[in-house]
C-alpha cells in the first residue's frame, strides 16, 4: 500500500497555518516531504526548517526530504542553497526536474530525432554524474528524475523515454568508480483519471526504483484542468455578499461595487479553482487595492474586513461550482466512484502496487487529518 508524502508546492514560511499543517503531518506519522527550491521562491524550504525546529533528531531522522533541481541549473549550487534553507546537513533524495526541456530546446535547434535523444541522454548523464558526486560528498543520499512526460520509445517531441535511465546511472557510477549507482526514484503524475504513467511506474518497480505519484487530485482532460475533490456549498456566502454590496454602494467605491457584482455573476464560470486564484491575484486584488486608495485609511480597513470575509466564502462557492462541473465533464470516468471524489482518487493510488508515495498538498491541518485518515 502506498504512503502519503507531504507536498509543499504552495507552502509558505509566512503562513502559520501552513507550518501548523506540516507539524500535524509529522505528528501523524508522515515519512516523506516532497519539496523544491523553486516552490514559493525557497519559502517552502524555509517553512520545513521552521516546522522541524519543534522536533528532535529522533523524529526528523525518520522523515525523508526529497527536493528538486531543474536540469538546466547547477546542482552543486542548488543543493548548497537548499541545505542552507532547510537547515539540514543532507537531503535524502535529489530529484532532477524538467528533462524533456532538453528535447524541446534541441528541436528548436533543428536536430534530428536521434540527435535530440542523444543530446538529452548526454545532459541527463552529466546530471547523474553531479548527483553521484553529491552522494560521495554526503550532501544527498540518493537521486531521481521527475517528468510529466515519461514514455517508452514515444514518438512525440517532448516525451522522455525511460528505458535508458538505468544504463545512464550505471555508467555515471562506473565513471566515478562507485560500486553501485544511487539512482532510486521516479516521480510522475498519476491519478484516478490519468493512468498512462502506470506503464512507467511498473517499469520502475521492475528495476527496483520507487515511484512518487504527483497530481493525485488534479487531472487534465482535453487541455482542461479538473480538481478531483468535492466541496460543500457556502451557507454564509450570500450574507457576506450582501453586506459588502451594501457598504460599497456609494460613488467613491462604485468600481469596487461593480467588481463584486461581476464576481458574483461569474462564480460558476471558472474551469477550476486555479483559474480563479490566477484571476484573483492578477485582476481582482489590484482592482481592490486601487479602489481602497480612494478612501481614508480607517474606512479602507473596515471595507477590507468585509472583503476578506466575502472572498473567503466566495472561494468556497467557486470550489463548489467547479466540483459540480467536474462531475458533469468526467461523468463517465467517475461512474464507479460512490464516495467523495478525493476519497476515490486517493484510494485508487493508495491501493496501487506500483506506487510507493503519493505527494499531496496539504496547506491546512484539516486537510492533513482527512488525508491521513484515509492512509490509516
Amino acid at each position: 500500500m502506498a504512503k502519503i508524502a507531504f507536498g509543499t508546492q504552495r507552502i509558505s514560511q509566512y503562513n502559520p497555518k501552513h507550518i501548523q499543517a506540516l507539524k500535524e503531518a509529522i505528528k501523524s506519522g508522515i515519512t516523506m516531504i516532497d519539496t523544491s527550491i523553486s516552490y514559493m521562491d525557497g519559502g517552502a524550504h524555509e517553512a520545513i526548517a521552521l516546522a522541524f525546529r519543534e522536533f528532535g533528531d529522533d523524529v526528523i531522522d525518520n522523515i525523508e526530504v526529497v527536493t528538486k533541481f531543474d536540469i538546466n541549473s547547477d546542482p552543486q549550487e542548488i543543493i548548497d542553497s537548499s541545505l542552507k534553507n532547510l537547515e539540514l546537513d543532507y537531503v535524502d533524495c535529489f530529484i532532477i526536474e524538467n528533462p524533456e526541456s532538453v528535447l524541446l530546446k534541441s528541436l528548436e535547434d533543428g536536430m534530428s530525432k536521434d540527435d535530440r535523444l542523444d543530446e538529452m541522454n548526454r545532459v541527463i548523464f552529466d546530471a547523474f554524474l553531479e548527483c553521484e558526486n553529491l552522494v560521495r560528498a554526503g550532501k544527498i543520499k540518493s537521486y531521481g528524475i521527475s517528468s510529466d512526460n515519461f514514455s517508452y520509445l514515444h514518438n512525440d517531441n517532448n516525451f522522455l523515454p525511460y528505458e535508458d535511465l538505468i544504463s545512464l546511472a550505471l555508467s555515471a557510477a562506473d565513471e566515478l568508480k562507485n560500486k553501485i549507482h544511487s539512482f532510486t526514484t521516479i516521480e510522475l503524475p498519476i491519478n484516478f483519471i490519468e493512468r498512462d504513467g502506470l506503464a512507467c511506474a511498473s517499469w520502475a518497480k521492475s528495476n527496483n526504483l520507487r515511484v512518487i505519484a504527483t497530481r493525485p487530485l488534479n487531472t487534465i482532460k482535453n487541455n482542461q484542468v479538473y480538481r478531483l475533490a468535492d466541496y460543500d456549498e457556502s451557507i454564509e456566502y450570500y450574507h457576506h455578499l450582501n453586506e459588502l454590496l451594501d457598504v460599497t454602494d456609494n460613488d467613491n467605491l462604485r468600481a469596487l461595487y461593480n467588481l463584486v457584482e461581476q464576481l458574483d455573476e461569474s462564480k460558476h464560470k471558472f474551469g477550476w479553482i486555479g483559474d480563479y486564484e490566477t484571476f484573483l491575484y492578477t485582476h481582482a486584488i489590484p482592482h481592490i487595492q486601487k479602489s481602497l486608495k480612494l478612501i481614508d485609511k480607517q474606512n479602507a480597513q473596515t471595507i477590507l474586513t468585509y472583503i476578506d470575509m466575502f472572498l473567503s466564502e466566495y472561494k468556497k462557492m467557486v470550489e463548489f461550482e467547479c466540483a459540480r462541473k467536474t462531475k458533469i465533464s468526467l461523468k463517465e470516468e467517475l461512474s464507479g466512484c460512490t464516495q467523495n471524489m478525493q476519497v476515490c482518487a486517493l484510494n485508487y493510488l493508495l491501493n496501487s502496487d506500483d506506487v510507493d508515495y503519493i505527494a499531496v498538498g496539504m496547506r491546512k491541518s484539516s486537510y492533513v487529518n482527512e488525508v491521513m485518515s484515509l492512509a490509516d
